[in-house]
């Protein structure tokens, strides 16, 4: 409870004051000892014939109602209805996009069959009254049957080429139930993201001979499906670092790498994880190998990837997320990567799915090892810990930045890598003046438009860099271990964040993250004044944007030679409007100019002073 107080210190919302009184979360940023999350086992099987783009579909989902609440209604999550006509979304949609949603055929609750209007069940989220309430502590039984069209046009999902398809999102689903704001009854809008349950999923997915599938899990029944040979390369990918060529072009022109029935089925297990994901195609290459993720257990994941093999950064796509997925485990975040495996599949999202990442093709090799890094390094946030990505983007997509500027410091260099980053995260902020620019980062990314991209991406990961900066490495990895440790298989809120860092750290953080996160402010320093005193200068700074920002004062002397003196953020703890910094020194300073580094200024003409 020694944190409690000072939690009080950040705008608390009265539902997470609510959350506090009923114990659900603690105010040292753990969960409640009545801490609870519901559950579903999913038994998933899907049907697709291409190019055909009808999918069928049936499913069977146990619900575990392990709230205190009584539930007479379930939310049901339809994300494929984003393709209906007049769908509500952020932007347009072309005819290619457009289909007829998701149509259930059948819908059955605890045998008793549910009449289901699919004209009526046009939205995102459908509201079902069950015939009798679920109590607490009990479970539920759905029937499912339901039939979508790939969409032609793909984005998160679609059809990649005739013969091509990525699934996601394709099963009807429970929403999220938790003890904060009860059901999750945002819309998708085709721009923030997801919300969902750790499940325990059974995938079954039926193809033409000839077609390979990829999927989240682990597959069950590679004898069945795959040719002896083939399954040979699987198995030595599995122990290896160097990159083994499960199926080449010329293997598929062959056609003899999957069995020989007229379709076959491709079975999929995974516990424990909020979302499954397909790709299907009868001619993409195959590559795949592992590294040790885990030192202590010496257990390997596989990185495998499916592509078109005019694609040339895919086929370094192995190469590259080995050294992915062994840099994030070693490194930053320094968490063993926790599922078996990983696959990257050519596409045109740039979007992350447990176990999955589905990238789009690039000429620059090195760009798309960029955008492949950020896509695995979301395993962490938000597939390692159940972030409400739809409400607060900046909890995921802010530390996939982060790890993205520090994993690619070591592929590209650090100079490199920091411009790319500075290019690509900030710098359209930065010098974007729009009110909406300037929007708490704490506000709900549901009702952000404008600024949503810059509150979820750039200004939340150097809120993450500064506080890096200013506790150090050791500390921050400390706090930032005691935050996942909290919440890895849960469903944090920002303030469960806030205090885990202040828990782990042992610090009170809270002026930095009311400074960050709950004001409207940016960066912009003015150095005001520097004179001479005793044993060197004092700068005067005044910071006009507000934000806690470190950076680096550079003195250039009158005998030709410079000094660089670096300021953490630290220094804006008292006063975060004005401060004054000496730098001890003997020498004559000719000119001195404050730098920021990836903190870039909106206006730099007042970073700089020249001795008269």
């Amino acid at each position: 409870m020694m944190w409690q107080a000072q939690a009080q210190d950040l705008y608390l919302p009265r539902d997470i004051q609510a959350a506090y009184k009923k114990g659900t979360r603690s105010p040292d940023g753990r969960p409640g000892k009545n801490y609870w999350e519901n559950h579903g086992h999913y038994t998933i099987s899907i049907t697709a014939m291409p190019p055909d783009r009808a999918v069928k579909g049936v499913e069977q989902i146990t619900y575990y109602n392990n709230s205190p609440d009584t539930l007479k209604r379930l939310n049901m999550k339809l994300i494929l209805n984003i393709h209906r006509p007049g769908a509500a979304r952020f932007s347009g949609a072309n005819d290619d996009y457009l289909t007829d949603g998701v149509q259930i055929d059948k819908f059955v609750i605890n045998g008793t069959a549910k009449d289901w209007d699919n004209k009526a069940a046009a939205g995102t989220n459908r509201m079902v009254k069950l015939p009798q309430p679920l109590l607490p502590h009990d479970s539920i039984k759905l029937d499912i049957s339901w039939h979508f069209d790939v969409s032609k046009e793909s984005g998160r999902e679609g059809m990649i080429d005739p013969t091509t398809f990525y699934l996601a999102y394709f099963y009807p689903r429970v929403s999220v139930y938790d003890d904060y704001n009860g059901w999750d009854t945002l819309a998708f809008l085709d721009a923030q993201e997801f919300y969902n349950d750790f499940n325990d999923y059974t995938l079954n997915v039926t193809v033409p001979k000839n077609y390979i599938v990829w999927a989240t899990g682990i597959l069950q029944n590679p004898n069945k499906v795959l040719q002896p040979k083939y399954i040979k390369r699987l198995e030595e990918s599995m122990k290896t670092d160097s990159t083994v060529h499960i199926a080449t072009v010329g293997d598929l022109a062959k056609k003899d790498i999957t069995t020989q029935n007229d379709v076959n089925t491709w079975t999929w297990k995974a516990s424990n994880v909020t979302d499954m994901a397909v790709g299907i195609s009868d001619h993409y290459d195959w590559d795949a190998a592992s590294t040790v993720v885990d030192d202590a257990t010496g257990r390997r994941a596989s990185m495998q990837s499916a592509f078109q093999d005019t694609a040339k950064d895919f086929h370094n796509a192995v190469r590259a997320g080995v050294h992915a997925l062994n840099w994030l485990s070693h490194n930053w975040p320094g968490v063993p990567y926790p599922f078996p495996k990983m696959t990257s599949f050519q596409g045109f999202a740039d979007m992350e799915y447990p176990m999955m990442v589905n990238d789009s093709h690039n000429d620059d090799i090195a760009f798309s090892q960029f955008v492949q890094d950020h896509e695995i390094a979301h395993t962490y946030f938000p597939f390692y810990m159940g972030i409400n990505e739809s409400r607060y983007a900046f909890m995921d997509e802010g530390w996939a930045t982060t790890f993205e500027l520090l994993i690619g410091s070591t592929e590209i260099g650090k100079e490199r890598m920091t411009k790319l980053y500075k290019g690509f995260r900030i710098t359209d902020w930065i010098n974007d003046p729009a009110t909406e620019e300037d929007l708490p980062i704490i506000t709900p990314s549901s009702e952000t438009r404008y600024a949503y991209g810059n509150n979820s991406y750039g200004k939340p990961s150097l809120s993450y860099f500064a506080l890096k900066d200013m506790l150090g490495d050791d500390l921050f990895k400390k706090a930032l271990h005691t935050y996942m440790d909290n919440w890895n298989g849960k469903h944090p809120m920002p303030w469960d964040y806030f205090n885990s860092m202040n828990s782990g750290s042992g610090q009170n953080l809270n002026w930095f993250f009311n400074n960050w996160f709950f004001t409207n402010y940016y960066i912009d320093l003015d150095l005001q004044n520097v004179s001479k005193g005793n044993g060197g200068y004092n700068l005067s700074i005044h910071n006009i944007g507000g934000y806690a920002v470190p950076f680096d004062v550079k003195l250039t002397y009158a005998d030709g030679t410079s000094e660089s003196v670096h300021q953490t953020p630290a220094v804006w703890q008292l006063n975060q409007r004005q401060i004054s910094v000496f730098v001890k020194t003997g020498k004559e300073v000719k000119s001195v100019v404050l730098d920021g580094d990836i903190f870039m200024d909106a206006d730099v003409s007042n970073n700089t002073w020249t001795a008269k």
